[in-house]
């Protein structure tokens, strides 16, 4: 059987940092929602044999998006944290074989480059454990404690992990499982892998990957997305 590729987004977040009246990942954006766009690169790639994205429970916004979005991906209802909402992503995945490679990506992450899920995906296409997009830290790092500098940290070898992460199906279901049964709630999909000992590996991404956390990152992602349909 042929190896395929799947993607899950977990999209029941409530965003509460934003402040908005809707969880962030419904905000407008060039006209479309942010996770229309973080859905695009996956939903234009002919590679993909489909994918989920879990929302919450309660979730009035996804009605809304164009049918054409919708009748494309399978939608779950998500869980408290992320790894239960990718969980239940995976699970929803039924036509999806223990081997086939799932990528996970984040569903404020809307400028997400053609470039970086092409080299994802060849990076890690016969990787024993699979990878995840990162960039490796620029900024001075500093610890702090009552508002203040407490020490400064070294910044060699640290990264930024990004999304999207690709792993196999079977283990990553396995290793999230693992991880919540032991009181764990690992932040992203890596973690969990690495806590059975595994060593995924590190694929450089860009920085126009940028995930919406706050207003002002609505702004950026928005003149992003311009010079990259300016580019195309």
């Amino acid at each position: 059987m042929t190896t395929r590729l799947w993607f899950v987004v977990p999209a029941a977040g409530a965003s509460l940092r934003m402040g908005a009246a809707r969880p962030k990942q419904y905000l407008e954006l060039r006209g479309r929602t942010v996770l229309e766009w973080s859905l695009a690169p996956f939903l234009a790639d002919p590679r993909f044999a489909g994918g989920a994205v879990a929302i919450a429970a309660d979730d009035p916004y996804w009605s809304g998006l164009p049918a054409a979005v919708r009748e494309r991906v399978t939608a779950v209802t998500g869980g408290r944290d992320r790894c239960d909402s990718v969980l239940a992503g995976l699970r929803a995945l039924a036509d999806a074989a223990a081997d086939d490679w799932v990528l996970v990506h984040d569903a404020a992450r809307p400028c997400l480059p053609r470039a970086d899920l092409d080299r994802l995906v060849e990076a890690c296409w016969q990787d024993s454990v699979g990878g995840l997009l990162a960039a490796p830290l620029a900024d001075t790092l500093k610890r702090a404690a009552d508002g203040r500098v407490e020490r400064t940290l070294e910044r060699d070898g640290l990264w930024r992990a990004l999304t999207p992460q690709m792993f196999r199906r079977r283990p990553l279901e396995q290793a999230l499982v693992a991880a919540i049964a032991a009181g764990e709630r690992p932040g992203d999909e890596a973690s969990a892998l690495e806590r059975l000992g595994e060593r995924p590996r590190l694929v450089e991404g860009s920085s126009l990957n940028i995930k919406i956390t706050r207003p002002a990152d609505l702004v950026f992602a928005s003149a992003i997305l311009a010079a990259m349909e300016a580019a195309a």
